[in-house]
């Protein structure tokens, strides 16, 4: 499943970073740019590659076609040791690569380490550019400046089983506030499953919980970075999220320990009436107990008919600094990065375009993917741009947090004290 790629990149959240903070670099400009060669590139590997390596294969083929003398050299690295190979990369020219595809979530690490050049004029300049979604380009930037193109983003919505819903004559939620009390009523009706799937370490299905409610995980003023999970705001964000991991919802002794996957996998299993989930969980859902019985909403906000904040996940393509050929890298990261070949990995694999106007197309000719689009256009959020949230992901504060309220350990004020302590910790070492 492609699950396992967006979940390592964060857009699932379930997988540590730990072997994503900066590294020490000597990457620096080569001063060169040659216009012939082997252009190297790096893309992730899939569980199934022949999707992606056919698109890729096209590319390469019309890239190789405008540019006489010029071969392109593509390998396929493993998810699981791109830390170390990045590491490699930044400190031997000579070993990396001339453009790479790289978790959104790892950039600013990436950047910190010198590894990429910054691309905001190429991108401003780039035709094609100005159609990128402003709120999922963010994530491609650090301190304002472009690093990396999107080439393709995770969001997540509200699955719900329309047979469960017709049967028990009910409706979608129409705002956050109604979920709760939706998801109860349903398990009542049908102990048999839970209200709503979601975890105590499901990161990412919180979070939107927290945006719609006003808060934030952290504030950046003057280039640092801090803690705001503590604020009132934040907190009413918490508590409502953590209100659907209770035995009348989803029971924490069932529920405490799930992320994303498991999360997702009970609804696919056919155990829960709703489950937040991404667009990348459809051929799994298509192959569960829910086919043909389901559908999908963006997940309401605050106020009734909105949309909550939806993180952003996803990989970028980027082209590191110490390329001989900048001028080729930057045109192939925006020939397989543009529009065409977006929408050729959406078609081979269901990868959601970046493009405003791509996926307004998409959506309108697929019921499936117009929640997602719809979540998109209400603007989407994104994790502190900081090398230090690879330290604050991996130590695992914010599922620490939630797993301190749902099993009664700590109320949510004193659960999100001791995480906003432990975040600057963080964000000042």
């Amino acid at each position: 499943m492609r699950l396992r790629r967006l979940l390592v990149i964060g857009a699932l959240g379930t997988l540590a970073l730990s072997g994503c903070a900066p590294v020490q670099s000597t990457s620096q400009s080569s001063g060169t740019d040659e216009k012939s060669g082997t252009l190297r590139v790096w893309l992730f590997d899939e569980v199934n590659r022949a999707p992606k390596e056919a698109v890729v294969a096209e590319a390469v083929k019309e890239f190789e076609a405008r540019n006489a003398g010029v071969k392109v050299d593509v390998q396929y690295i493993q998810i699981a040791s791109r830390a170390e190979r990045f590491k490699a990369a930044f400190s031997d020219a000579k070993s990396a690569p001339d453009v790479a595809e790289f978790g959104n979530t790892d950039l600013a690490g990436y950047v910190a380490s010198g590894g990429f050049t910054d691309l905001t004029a190429d991108i401003a300049a780039w035709p094609e550019g100005k159609d990128l979604s402003p709120s999922v380009l963010e994530t491609g930037k650090v301190d304002g400046k472009v690093y990396g193109v999107p080439w393709f983003v995770g969001l997540r919505a509200l699955y719900y089983r329309t047979d469960v819903f017709a049967e028990l004559g009910v409706q979608p939620p129409k705002a956050i506030e109604e979920i709760a009390p939706l998801a109860r009523r349903i398990r009542q009706a049908k102990p048999e499953l839970y209200g709503i799937s979601v975890g105590g370490k499901y990161t990412y299905a919180m979070l939107p919980f927290v945006w719609a409610a006003g808060g934030e995980i952290a504030k950046q003023d003057n280039g640092k970075w801090s803690s705001t999970v503590d604020s009132a705001s934040t907190r009413a964000g918490i508590a409502r999220y953590t209100e659907l991991l209770k035995d009348d919802i989803c029971p924490p002794a069932q529920c405490a320990q799930n992320g994303g996957d498991a999360s997702v996998q009970q609804f696919v299993s056919g155990k829960a009436a709703m489950t937040i989930g991404g667009n990348f969980n459809r051929q799994a859902v298509e192959a569960g107990a829910a086919k043909g019985k389901y559908a999908v909403v963006p997940l309401p906000g605050n106020a009734a008919g909105s949309v909550a904040p939806a993180f952003a996940g996803g990989n970028l393509l980027g082209v590191l600094k110490s390329t001989q050929r900048r001028t080729l890298a930057k045109d192939f990261m925006q020939l397989l990065g543009g529009k065409q070949y977006q929408e050729k990995l959406y078609r081979a694999m269901g990868n959601l375009p970046t493009f405003s106007d791509l996926q307004r197309t998409l959506g309108a000719n697929d019921p499936f993917v117009k929640p997602f689009i719809t979540t998109s256009e209400a603007g989407t959020r994104f994790v502190p741009a900081t090398p230090a949230w690879a330290k604050i992901d991996a130590q695992a504060v914010l599922p620490n947090m939630i797993q301190q309220v749902i099993t009664g350990a700590q109320p949510v004020d004193q659960a999100s004290s001791a995480a906003a302590q432990l975040m600057n910790s963080a964000f000042t070492s």
